[in-house]
């Protein structure tokens, strides 16, 4: 009886506590990120991307490649491209992903480690992709069950659905565009720069683009395989 209670206990725990206590964290440094951008000074000091609002045009399968050699014929820098900047610092959140459909914000952490970024509840950001609003592919990782479980219903996902990245400097509006149901962990031709699967022939894309990535396990409550959502970017929104 002692061995079932306790096993019982750690269910509880696993399921629910671990959950309640990484969803109070996430939504407390969404405050929080919001309260810091919103200071004038924040406001005044934050890298700005170019122009206004830009809607970025769909170039289909070419993933806004043909924008980019126009603007490169005449010496010109996309109007979807951000200013540089430095690097995160590692396990820092410094963006919010919104998933309207699924009525998710939740925080960015640059990292993709379970005690840093994952088990708190965030998204985290696969080191060596892109940011979000550059070329390329803005790539992150959530858990499906436990600890928050951000991603918990991301197979919910459909082509159309909106996906917001909101920083420091800009917002940046995605577009879900395919779904790769299930693939290997070790595929990594998903979250590469032109997503790819690397095992299911034909998923994914041909061309360079501005893309994002969302990755969690499944089936739900195991980690045997991959379910992705990738999705474009439409729009850019500086702050």
């Amino acid at each position: 009886m002692t061995v079932g209670v306790v096993l019982l206990l750690l269910v509880v725990h696993q399921l629910w506590w671990t959950n309640r206590e990484a969803r109070a964290g996430a939504e407390q440094q969404v405050r929080a990120l919001e309260e810091e951008w919103g200071r004038g000074d924040d406001r005044a000091a934050a890298p700005r991307d170019p122009g206004g609002t830009t809607d970025v045009p769909d170039g289909g399968d070419r993933g806004g490649e043909g924008a980019r050699d126009r603007s490169a014929g005449r010496g010109e820098r996309p109007a979807t491209a951000a200013e540089p900047k430095p690097a995160p610092r590692w396990d820092q959140a410094y963006a919010v992903l919104s998933i309207p459909r699924l009525g998710i914000r939740v925080p960015v952490a640059e990292g993709i480690s379970k005690a840093g970024v994952l088990n708190k509840g965030y998204a985290g950001h696969y080191p060596g992709t892109a940011q979000p609003g550059r070329p390329g592919n803005f790539a992150l990782a959530g858990h499906r069950n436990t600890h928050g479980e951000p991603f918990r219903h991301i197979n919910r996902l459909r082509a159309g659905d909106r996906l917001t990245v909101e920083t420091k400097g800009a917002t940046y509006g995605y577009v879900v565009d395919r779904t790769l149901p299930e693939t290997l962990p070790g595929d990594g031709g998903v979250i590469a720069e032109v997503p790819r699967s690397s095992v299911r022939k034909g998923a994914g894309y041909d061309a360079p683009g501005y893309f994002i990535t969302l990755t969690t396990c499944t089936p739900e409550y195991t980690s045997k395989y991959r379910l992705v959502v990738w999705g474009k970017l439409k729009k850019v929104e500086p702050r």
